[in-house]
């Protein structure tokens, strides 16, 4: 892993508040969230290792899982309690850090997050065999396109063919974090960690997201003390891209909760 390219939106300098993008995405999107929310927060993000303009991921033997190490690279951005952001795979990233250091957070909130081991769903398991099959019979692109035909904004041959390329070769990070989103590796789900957290929580579903997202929104809630949830109408897994105003709306909604 080399460089990560640190993104930063100013804003109110005491309102700190750090955002996390999901797999094959960048910190970039969070732009148009952060001119929404008209400098309430002091918003910084990062492209996570092998997005963005961040350096590849070199994953070693002996080394943190890919979760692990965008864990610890955004814990490394936090150093007095803030705002904290997340969607999708960054959701989860998010919330491991709420439940290892709740006093960290001032609000949390969460967008699909894809915690699948808070709702196993039979389904969502086909799915990953699917991407796991294809990458272990060397058909790279069948992988990519499997995955962002269901998560991703547009299919996946709809895209230029530099964005195909990109999210071919990101694809297998997709199975690196399997055994943390799937089978809990992290132990985000340990008992009494949710319910550690005091901060104000707001989950956020896209209404035409995957049964498994509202199942997962469904699962976490129950544990936790102080949260709410949201639905976008006519949204989909990649609601800060395609519905900005919403996001950015219900985001300012739990800041000011906080």
């Amino acid at each position: 892993m080399t460089g990560i390219h640190k993104r930063h939106w100013p804003g109110d300098k005491d309102r700190p508040a750090l955002a996390l993008h999901c797999m094959m995405g960048s910190a970039g999107y969070w732009g148009p969230i952060a001119r929404r929310l008209e400098g309430r927060v002091d918003l910084t993000g990062f492209d996570m290792p092998g997005h963005g303009r961040s350096g590849p991921w070199m994953e070693g033997t002996e080394g943190p899982d890919f979760h692990t190490a965008v864990t610890r690279i955004a814990a490394s951005f936090i150093d007095r309690p803030l705002d904290l952001i997340g969607h999708s795979l960054g959701a989860t990233v998010a919330l491991r850090i709420a439940i290892a250091a709740p006093e960290a957070v001032r609000s949390l909130t969460l967008i699909e997050p894809v915690l699948f081991a808070a709702a196993p769903n039979a389904e969502q398991d086909a799915r990953g065999r699917i991407i796991t099959g294809h990458l272990a019979q060397g058909h790279i692109e069948d992988a990519a396109r499997a995955f962002i035909d269901l998560w991703g904004a547009q299919p996946f041959d709809d895209l230029p063919p530099p964005a195909c390329r990109m999210m071919t070769d990101q694809i297998r990070l997709v199975a690196a974090t399997d055994d943390t989103l799937t089978h809990d590796r992290a132990n985000i789900l340990r008992d009494g960690g949710l319910e550690a957290i005091d901060a104000p929580v707001l989950i956020i579903a896209g209404e035409r997201s995957p049964a498994v997202i509202h199942a997962i929104a469904e699962a976490l809630a129950a544990r936790l003390a102080d949260v709410g949830r949201a639905s976008v109408p006519g949204a989909g897994h990649m609601l800060p891209l395609t519905h900005p105003d919403e996001t950015a709306g219900l985001i300012a909604v739990n800041l000011d909760r906080a």
